[in-house]
């Protein structure tokens, strides 16, 4: 085994030492991008000591092989038996990290689900796709924090925006940005009739403060209006909530969980720029055409996955084909083979 299959390793190791060399540098710490700069090193620390931890087992365990060849041990077999399951585990998650090439991959994620047409089936199904993301969120140990959330008084979720915050959050949760459908018996009709459900997920990066985006103060319109708690119960008595619509393009963010009006405003700005990148992302990829055929059709507003609870139980993604019967396990959180049949089939 080569740590060549986890990473390039001579073009890691030499930008380690580029930046290795910056961070000595006088006052580097002065600089505006000093926090980016150390914790890219940081990570690729990180990757090349998880490459060499993965290599000495794959050699301890080929020396465990070779005892077992010799002579049989049952309780040497059961210890190797355990430990080569740890490690194709490590190697799969390793793979899903391989597979994330994209600029600002590796950074927190804006998340934001909006229900779609249909009324209390479709504010339901909101909150169900919220639960599952924060159950994911947690598997991984990444932290959330709720941007903006409106909640119906009679049920369900109308908008949520989360910030998730952990290594790779934007590149495994970019997969997941398109409509989401729900086939269910709606736990709303009393004639207990089956229901189609939509709600749109959009996902962008957090960018870093170097990432310039042209917004003109002329194309903003910025409304303030009072914050209110969970199911409407506490009103603030200050209209501290920003909504924020830049005119161009139509984009309209919230923010209402901050502390003040000031802090909610820079936070919308900051859901605001990372929309504006995305969008430009999205039609330079387009002006590129680096994607064919089929996938040419993927752009937001379209259905990429559907999980149907009746008359039989599965969850599909229309993009890659992936089904699993596990309904429930994946609106638990589980959510990850997704991720990667996504990935692989972006490439």
């Amino acid at each position: 085994m080569n740590c060549r299959t986890v990473f390039d390793q001579e073009k890691d190791k030499s930008k380690i030492e580029k930046l290795e060399k910056m961070v000595s540098e006088p006052g580097f710490w002065n600089r505006e991008e000093a926090q980016d700069i150390s914790r890219e090193l940081s990570l690729l620390q990180n990757k090349i000591d998880d490459c060499n931890d993965i290599l000495n087992e794959f050699q301890e365990l080929e020396i465990l092989a070779e005892m077992l060849e010799e002579q049989k041990d049952n309780e040497l077999q059961l210890e190797f038996d355990q430990r080569i399951g740890i490690l194709i585990k490590r190697i799969e998650e390793k793979k899903l990290f391989l597979l994330l090439k994209d600029e600002h991959d590796e950074r927190n994620a804006i998340l934001s689900i909006h229900a779609g047409a249909g009324g209390l089936d479709s504010q339901d199904w909101t909150e169900i796709l919220y639960r599952m993301y924060l159950r994911w969120a947690e598997k991984r140990n990444y932290k959330v924090k709720i941007l903006d959330l409106i909640q119906d008084e009679e049920a369900g979720i109308k908008s949520v925006t989360l910030l998730i915050e952990g290594t790779n959050a934007h590149g495994f949760l970019k997969s997941e940005m398109g409509v989401h459908r729900l086939v269910r018996i709606s736990p709303f009709d009393t004639a207990k009739r089956r229901h189609t459900s939509f709600a749109s997920v959009d996902v962008s990066p957090e960018l870093p403060d170097d990432v310039e985006i042209d917004i003109r103060p002329e194309d903003l319109r910025i409304d303030t209006f009072r914050a209110s708690g969970a199911g409407g119960q506490h009103v603030n008595m200050t209209d501290s909530a920003v909504r924020i619509t830049h005119l161009p393009t139509g984009i309209v963010v919230s923010c209402q969980n901050e502390r003040s009006q000031h802090m909610n405003r820079h936070m919308a700005m900051q859901i605001l720029r990372s929309r504006l990148y995305e969008r430009i992302m999205q039609e330079r990829q387009k002006e590129l055409d680096h994607i064919q055929g089929e996938k040419k059709g993927i752009s937001w507003g379209s259905q990429i996955r559907s999980y149907v609870l009746h008359p039989y139980t599965m969850a599909k993604d229309h993009r890659t084909g992936m089904e699993i019967g596990n309904v429930q396990g994946v609106l638990d959180g589980e959510i990850d083979s997704f991720i990667m049949a996504y990935l692989s089939w972006k490439l």
